[in-house]
């Protein structure tokens, strides 16, 4: 016969929810680092179109190049924070928000420069 000690009765109901518990977090952790990632990548794809769409309307003289790069940032779901033209050459900053529950909230951000390339033929 087996005898069963009275003392560890249960104690494998505490492990397993520590386990659990444990389990649950890594998860957790792994959802808002995935969540941060997407942010990122969502920041500088924003970001190369809205440099691509205002170093188009700047190398054509078009008015307003950083005004085409915050359409595009807006269609993007991307605040574009910083523009700057430099003849036919832009530089676009962008931020998106990131939600990171009980870890706060914290922004992405991402550069990106377009303009024509040099001829060094």
């Amino acid at each position: 016969m087996r005898r069963l000690v009275d003392g560890d009765r249960g104690s494998v109901t505490v492990l397993g929810a520590f386990v659990v518990a444990a389990l649950v977090g890594v998860i957790v952790l792994i959802v808002y680092l995935g969540a941060a990632t997407a942010a990122r990548h969502r920041a500088q794809n924003g970001a190369d179109l809205a440099a691509l769409a205002a170093a188009g309307r700047a190398l054509l003289a078009e008015p307003d190049p950083c005004g085409a790069a915050r359409e595009i940032g807006t269609a993007n779901a991307v605040r574009v924070t910083d523009c700057t033209v430099d003849g036919s050459e832009v530089s676009v900053r962008t931020t998106v928000p990131i939600a990171l529950g009980p870890f706060g909230s914290r922004d992405a951000h991402a550069r990106a420069r377009a303009g024509p390339t040099e001829d060094t033929g």
